[in-house]
């Protein structure tokens, strides 16, 4: 299974791609962040996160697209541009009719490191971990989008959980 991980963001927009089943070594295809200024009008860069999210799926051919769900953020306006983010992947996904799923930053957490309240430093460590890679991924933005993608793939209906990985990368 081949899964596009999308942490959305209206300046930073986190995009990941692995290759993998529950229970087996994942492989990292492609990772990287889709940009925009905080000084473009909000329609153009929209419409850019929409281009970009495009040519990821034109490229990547993803079986299904993991995309993180606004739950909830102390600050409106951000949380809003997240959302609008969101929405774009989605009706992408639906455009080409591939299978998405929304899961919480808290569930994504507790996916790839055992805790729901894990930090953005431990995510990455994990994501490093479990994908075998030198570094963390960076920016942040761009490790959740992998966590994204290794918690849809491990809490797939096919088998297994991300514990029983994580433990093993660990040791």
């Amino acid at each position: 299974m081949k899964v596009l991980g999308i942490d959305p963001g209206l300046t930073r927009c986190g995009v990941g791609v692995l290759e993998g089943q529950p229970g087996k070594k994942l492989t990292l295809i492609a990772v990287g962040v889709i940009r925009t200024p905080a000084t473009m009008p909000l329609a153009e860069r929209l419409h850019q996160i929409y281009g970009g999210i495009s040519e990821w799926i034109d490229s990547h051919q993803p079986d299904e697209i993991s995309v993180e769900r606004v739950f909830a953020q102390a600050n409106r306006r951000s949380a809003m541009e997240t959302a609008q983010a969101a929405g774009l992947a989605l009706t992408l996904a639906a455009e080409r009719k591939i299978p998405v799923a929304l899961h919480t930053p808290s569930e994504v957490k507790a996916a790839v490191t055992g805790s729901g309240r894990a930090d953005k430093a431990q995510v990455g460590e994990m994501v490093r971990r479990l994908l075998g890679l030198k570094e963390a991924p960076e920016p942040a933005d761009a490790a959740d989008a992998l966590a994204l993608a290794i918690c849809h793939i491990y809490q797939s209906p096919i088998t297994g959980k991300i514990r029983e990985r994580a433990e093993r990368a660990g040791k």
